[in-house]
């Protein structure tokens, strides 16, 4: 069950989605961690942040809508407060940042460099649902640009987490490999809106807002074949990943791990539910080694 992301050597392909786990304290009692593949934390950034305002999470037919705005401690807290916690995980740990430009990654990068608790950093280039306008992964040159940041100050693996909300996600994962990311994660959430009819008013206060789960899953595995097609470092794929079956057409297109996300507010145990559903796969098939299915797709 063994896969390698990077330099990284995950037990197993399945880890949790940031933003989606919190720091692992919430679910210790109901998770068995240590199987996870590996753990991403929620998106930390230079300082804390209160997130938008309410109301920013709500349901939609087979999926989620959120804009929580990346509410998090910041880094000093993170430091002080939260690795001393990830360094009792008995699995590795993946730290998840965000910053408002290059030297922002890059000093994040920096004081994270000397966590032994923090295996390697997943630069969320992608996050839909912050104040600006344009994500650094809708521009090439931004994501070259930031990953090359972090690789000068951070010498252990960096995945650059990419956005669907591009006309085409081969060029930007072709950016993050060309400036020496290790692995690229793929999807974030879809750009996307509710309203309430009755009231007329929009359902998430920040009105655009974050679309994930189910709904978007066939979308979200077309983009890891065709990302799988265009680069030669792994990919970590996500988006509505549900069952086990879910996470094996995320494989069978070419991901080299899976992250699980919204389910995990539906169902605390998908994660190990995933894990144990891929194992039997395995065994039903007599695949001695997962890595026979990454990009197995017959065409």
């Amino acid at each position: 069950m063994s896969v390698r992301i990077g330099r990284l050597n995950l037990k197993n392909p399945v880890i949790t989605a940031s933003g989606t786990f919190g720091y692992g304290e919430e679910y210790s009692d109901i998770v068995d961690i240590k199987r996870l593949g590996a753990l991403v934390t929620k998106t930390v950034t230079l300082s804390p942040r209160v997130g938008n305002a309410m109301p920013r999470m709500a349901e939609t037919p087979s999926g989620l809508l959120n804009a929580i705005g990346l509410q998090n401690v910041g880094i000093k807290a993170f430091m002080e407060e939260k690795v001393p916690y990830l360094e009792k995980m008995d699995t590795l740990v993946i730290a998840s940042i965000a910053g408002e430009d290059a030297g922002e990654f890059a000093e994040l990068a920096r004081e994270l460099d000397g966590a032994d608790a923090i295996s390697a950093i997943e630069a969320n280039l992608s996050c839909p649902n912050v104040k600006g306008g344009v994500v650094p992964a809708q521009d090439e040159s931004a994501v070259r640009k930031i990953i090359k940041s972090i690789k000068r100050v951070y010498r252990k693996p960096v995945i650059a987490k990419l956005s669907p909300n591009v006309t085409d996600i081969t060029v930007m994962a072709k950016a993050a490999e060309g400036a020496g990311a290790d692995a690229v994660s793929l999807v974030n959430t879809f750009l996307g809106m509710a309203i309430d009819i009755d009231k007329r008013v929009p359902k998430i206060a920040n009105i655009r807002c974050g679309l994930s789960g189910p709904c978007i899953r066939p979308i979200a595995v077309r983009m890891v074949w065709d990302v799988y097609n265009a680069i030669k470092i792994p990919i970590i794929g996500m988006g509505g990943i549900i069952t086990a079956d879910d996470a094996l057409e995320f494989i069978i297109a070419g991901a080299t791990a899976i992250a699980v996300g919204t389910a995990n507010f539906v169902n605390p145990r998908a994660s190990i539910e995933i894990l144990d559903g891929i194992e039997q796969y395995l065994k039903k098939n007599k695949i001695d080694d997962i890595r026979e299915l990454i990009g197995s797709l017959k065409t």
